[in-house]
């Protein structure tokens, strides 16, 4: 989702089909085992291919002169009991064990890996039914499977093969499924969703490849036991009988059933299907390697109009805009957010409300546990671990968002409505180069071929400042200072050319040399696109930096919201002016570090009234009679406290 190129064909190169070195198979030069084994398959596959074409004898030639034969220079690995060269035959057989092992294989890694996406990602009621689909088909015995399906279909080795890759199929289904939960609740596939993908784009882009490893291990081990099964089962005469041609199984029959006549007869057969069941371990194996170490390694355009005039004004609310000011581009009214628990669901934020217009940049500035990020992910419907908004609104343009289907969000994410982490690196897959990542973001917004998404790319790393983008289009999120990550997270969020973009303590990671050249970087982006930031911190100084407007928060509640001005020079709230007291660059030399007594309340213990009465030096017994209402204190400016009188005596 990052894209950097000295030219479009830079980027093109490294477009969202990329995911590593271009050819990895090198690697297979480093693994003598691995190399050998995928050159004796390959050696299997041509053979099987070319039929009597590469045979040195006729297969069905008869010799009878010549029954039972050892090994010579006219027949390599001996003749059977019709004088028949057995070299030919292992040979010619090879197709019916081969193409009967890949059509296994192709249903047992579709079904498998398909269903397993499925379940693992779109999880609650889909998820369950796969599972118990899947345990269903494990609870019947395969071998009785086998023979019903080779009873309605006598002598087919395809659908013997095809149903076999059924029955064993829930086996990869369960790995793919355990993978993908997990891969699923990574923060760059928060991010991916963040930026418009949706669900297909990334279960193939993003989950799909952290599949390889496991699931190519599981392949391997299935084609080795499906070589066995068709052996098996031509053996015994149920899937390739000899009438219909040699066949690995049927010439392992053939040569149990001379054993005591001639035991040299079970020796090629036999270590044919040992030598291949070892090569497929061994390129799984090799193959495995290969991919998880790949794993680890690893302006805008004019003339969009905002459609932020002719709509209906919004009705009152805690933070009404104020007179003959433009209609805000977001306003939140009365938000209240609650996640489960053994007790029931639990309020985390309550009664949250503030306006953001057009162009306007309003900070949401409080301590940890405040229920600041909470509130700024449920803008764009991102809530964490079952969160949901149980009342008020979030009307964007218009729409409110918590009435929204989550379809009608994700359409907003990434393009309207933009997000950036307060850690850019797990916004990143670690899989892919950023300039792969960056480019799939661009073709999701708009409708631009790969050459002109690459174009756009290299134009949005320009706009956020970054050194030598083609080198930095090349590398893998692990190469990328924080610096340089930030930026790229930036340019993410950019690639929808959003109306508002939310920053989550976008500075918080970094050094302070690189925090002013982010905080440098989002106000030019603003100056130059227009757009609205809300901005998530606990630094007064970025607020004071970058803000107009600032809303204080204290234990999910809005106490305190003016002008950055405003609550600098004039703070209506205890919890306010304990912020500012808390400022390290004013402690004295010698003395201890200004600190606000107490910690924040966790949800389950707000106190009564008041939340902040515990820690504030004017509370009083009437602090905890009752909830406190936001009331307006001046123009503009709004405090939840019943001692704003003292606090201006003050």
């Amino acid at each position: 989702m990052t894209a950097m190129v000295t030219s479009a064909e830079t980027v093109q190169e490294t477009g969202p089909a990329t995911a590593g070195p271009r050819r990895p198979w090198r690697g297979l030069l480093r693994q003598p085992l691995g190399l050998l084994s995928a050159a004796y398959l390959l050696s299997l596959v041509v053979v099987a291919a070319g039929g009597t074409l590469l045979t040195p004898l006729d297969p069905e030639a008869d010799d009878l002169a010549r029954t039972l034969s050892g090994p010579s220079a006219a027949h390599w690995l001996g003749t059977d009991r019709l004088g028949r060269d057995v070299f030919s035959r292992l040979m010619v057989g090879s197709r019916p064990t081969l193409l009967g092992v890949a059509e296994a294989v192709l249903v047992f890694v579709a079904l498998g890996v398909t269903f397993g996406m499925v379940a693992g990602f779109v999880g609650g009621r889909t998820d369950r039914l796969i599972a118990r689909l899947g345990d269903l088909v494990l609870a019947v015995p395969g071998i009785i499977a086998l023979l019903m399906v080779l009873a309605v279909f006598p002598d087919n080795n395809a659908a013997a093969m095809i149903a076999f890759g059924v029955i064993s199929s829930p086996s990869l289904l369960r790995v793919v499924r355990a993978v993908t939960l997990a891969v699923r609740n990574e923060l760059y596939v928060k991010a991916a969703r963040l930026s418009g993908l949706s669900g297909p784009a990334i279960l193939r882009r993003h989950i799909l490849p952290r599949l390889a490893g496991p699931v190519i291990v599981q392949v391997s081990l299935f084609a080795a036991s499906a070589v066995l099964a068709e052996t098996a089962l031509s053996f015994l005469g149920l899937a390739t009988p000899e009438t219909q041609g040699p066949s690995w199984g049927n010439m392992v029959g053939e040569a149990a059933s001379v054993i005591s006549v001639d035991p040299w007869l079970l020796v090629p057969t036999g270590g044919v299907l040992v030598v291949t069941v070892l090569a497929l371990g061994l390129l799984g194996d090799a193959v495995h390697d290969l991919t998880v170490g790949r794993a680890r390694g690893t302006t805008v355009r004019p003339g969009r109009r905002r459609r932020t005039a002719g709509r209906d004004p919004l009705p009152d609310a805690l933070t009404p805009a104020a007179e003959g000011a433009a209609a805000p581009l977001l306003s939140v009214r009365g938000l209240t957010i609650a996640f489960p628990s053994p007790e029931g669901e639990v309020a985390v934020v309550r009664g949250v409300g503030f306006d953001v217009a057009p162009g306007e940049c309003v900070g949401i500035v409080g301590e940890s546990g405040c229920g600041k990020t909470v509130t700024a992910r449920s803008l764009v419907g991102l809530l964490p671990g079952g969160g949901r908004v149980t009342a008020g609104s979030v009307v964007f343009d218009g729409c409110d968002l918590a009435d929204l289907a989550g379809r009608e969000v994700a359409r907003l994410r990434g393009s309207r409505i933009g997000l950036i982490s307060q850690e850019p690196m797990s916004g990143l897959d670690p899989s892919f180069r950023v300039g792969s990542q960056l480019v799939e973001v661009v073709r999701r917004h708009h409708r631009l071929t790969r050459r002109q998404a690459g174009v756009r790319a290299r134009e949005l790393f320009e706009m956020v400042d970054l050194p030598d983008p083609g080198s930095v289009a090349r590398s893998y999120p692990h190469e990328l200072s924080g610096g340089m990550a930030q930026r790229v997270a930036i340019a993410l969020a950019l690639a929808g050319e959003p109306d508002l973009l939310i920053a989550d303590e976008p500075t918080t990671a970094l050094d302070v040399t690189v925090q002013a050249e982010i905080l440098n970087l989002l106000r030019a982006l603003r100056a130059r696109t227009g757009m609205a930031v809300v901005l998530v911190t606990h630094d007064w100084g970025v607020l004071a930096d970058l803000c107009e407007r600032a809303v204080v928060m204290y234990a999910g509640e809005v106490v305190e919201q003016a002008s950055v001005s405003g609550l600098y020079h004039a703070p209506r709230h205890p919890y306010t002016l304990a912020l500012l007291a808390a400022n390290p660059h004013l402690a004295a030399v010698g003395r201890a570090l200004p600190a606000i007594p107490g910690t924040v309340p966790s949800p389950s213990a707000w106190p009564t009234g008041c939340h902040f009465q515990p820690r504030c030096p004017y509370a009083t017994a009437e602090c905890g009679a009752a909830a406190i209402p936001l009331t307006t204190v001046a123009a503009g400016h709004d405090a939840r406290c019943i001692h704003v009188d003292r606090l201006v005596a003050r």
